[in-house]
């Protein structure tokens, strides 16, 4: 759609959609610098957004157009698209992005993998939870459940395969460790990333505005708490 990279392909996703391609998709990694231009991108367009427009699904790669095919026809947004996406303000919007902490309570029940994990990993349980909560992570997209974080930013050294079996069910606020991502689960579900901790924030609210506490390009750090600091701030939002 431009001459800067990586350009975006845009491709009809439905009659009511256009998909923005940013990379070929081919599983060879993760590419912080693409993931960035996708939310980029998605803040320019809600920044101008058209009665026309209904909803903006940034992925890893890919941003999803949805728009209202009674107010519009797809080669006039994909026009619309165009124009807006011709100059890269991607510093401006990175430089711009929420940092959010989140508070955890590494081990024991509420990190059930944790000793194992860092046993795999050559670690000490302390240092796993050090070298994981002294990362920077973004949220490269929402998705799997309603509110679940994929976040990119995971160092290397602590990247852990799935479990073999998953989980029936994982805990609400569950911070885990899943191929070279880390993430925290919304609510009880089943799942088979790895489980260090558990944090005391609702991440999911379908009550709240919006419902998600986390988005798309935000920035996330970990910090490690004890049982007691968990049960003062579950008490508070009670």
């Amino acid at each position: 759609m431009s001459a800067r990279a990586p350009q975006a392909l845009a491709l009809a996703l439905a009659d009511d959609a256009w998909l923005l391609r940013y990379a070929d998709g081919d599983g060879a990694g993760i590419d912080d610098a693409i993931n960035a231009r996708v939310h980029a991108d998605a803040a320019r367009l809600r920044a101008s957004a058209p009665a026309w427009l209904r909803d903006l699904v940034p992925a890893y790669a890919s941003l999803a157009v949805f728009f209202d095919t009674g107010a519009i026809d797809a080669e006039r947004v994909r026009a619309w698209l165009h124009d807006r996406l011709g100059a890269d303000d991607t510093t401006m919007r990175i430089a711009a992005a929420r940092t959010i902490e989140i508070p955890v309570v590494y081990g024991g029940e509420d990190g059930p993998d944790l000793e194992a994990a860092a046993a795999e990993l050559g670690l000490t349980p302390q240092r796993l939870i050090e070298r994981h909560a002294a990362g920077e992570y973004t949220v490269a997209m929402i998705g799997f459940a309603p509110g679940f974080p994929y976040l990119s930013g995971l160092d290397p050294a602590l990247a852990l395969p799935r479990l073999a079996t998953p989980r029936t069910r994982v805990a609400a606020g569950s911070v885990a460790i899943g191929g070279a991502q880390t993430g925290i689960y919304p609510r009880d579900s089943p799942g088979g990333w790895r489980i260090l901790g558990r944090t005391p924030l609702r991440l999911f609210d379908p009550a709240r505005e919006p419902p998600t506490a986390l988005l798309p390009g935000d920035r996330v750090r970990f910090r490690a708490i004890d049982a007691a600091a968990a049960a003062a701030i579950r008490d508070a939002r009670a």
